[in-house]
């Protein structure tokens, strides 16, 4: 039985062919939120790493504007 080769994880916005990640966008913010409420790794979550830092700045943005929570109860 041969193993499939491990395809490497294409980024999402990448895919999609977005430049902005957009902070009022909370259910795609959501995708790469933790369930304690941390953001998410590249490495787990498959976006690359100019995306990622987008990502992160729009997250933190979402929480200071209260849209996203800084703590998961």
């Amino acid at each position: 039985m041969a193993k499939k080769p491990i395809e490497a994880k294409q980024c999402h916005f990448c895919r999609v062919n977005t430049t902005v990640i957009d902070y009022k966008d909370t259910d795609t913010l959501r995708r790469y939120l933790s369930s304690f409420g941390k953001i998410v790794p590249r490495k787990r979550s498959g976006v690359c790493q100019w995306h990622q830092r987008k990502l992160a700045n729009a997250i933190k943005r979402a929480r200071f504007m209260a849209l996203l929570p800084y703590l998961v109860q």
